[in-house]
């Protein structure tokens, strides 16, 4: 749903917002999510999580919607949500995305999760056994990004405030 739809129902009727965004997203994934249905009494929280949730896995311009969903796919394998997996997945599996697919979707974020735990951990380790060589060198962290317009960086030094 458009968000000039919702804005519009918003303002004619309200209490016909959650019905129908719901009915949104039964029609657009072929069910609706537990926590939006955990949720659905709960206005003041749901119309603005749909919002938010909306125009990041719906109103994308560069991402088709089977790339969003092996997104999906791999980050809640990485984050090991059980629930959003299969959900997903079965998402997934409606709009016609091969199984294959779907697979290397699972192993992507399963690598991003175990090279997380690692680089969590190394760091720890290192920094209890200074002066082993196992620091981070200094011509490495002069890799990171440093334009001083990019919007990426903008955006985390903002949220680092």
């Amino acid at each position: 749903m458009e968000l000039e739809d919702i804005v519009e129902i918003l303002k004619e009727d309200p209490e016909r917002a959650v019905p129908e965004l719901l009915e949104d997203v039964r029609n657009q994934y072929g069910e609706v999510p537990y926590i939006m249905n955990f949720m659905k009494d709960l206005p003041e929280i749901f119309i603005p999580k749909t919002l938010y949730d909306n125009s990041i896995m719906r109103e994308f311009k560069n991402l088709d919607p089977e790339t969003v969903e092996l997104i999906s796919i791999g980050v809640a394998s990485a984050l090991r949500c059980e629930h959003c997996l299969k959900m997903h997945i079965r998402i997934a599996k409606r709009r016609g995305i091969k199984k294959e697919k779907i697979f290397y979707a699972i192993m992507i974020g399963a690598s991003i999760s175990n090279a997380a735990v690692l680089a969590e951990s190394t760091r720890a380790l290192a920094s209890e056994f200074p002066g082993d060589g196992c620091e981070e060198e200094e011509e490495e962290k002069e890799k990171h990004c440093r334009d001083p317009n990019c919007e990426i960086c903008d955006i985390s030094r903002a949220t680092l405030k």
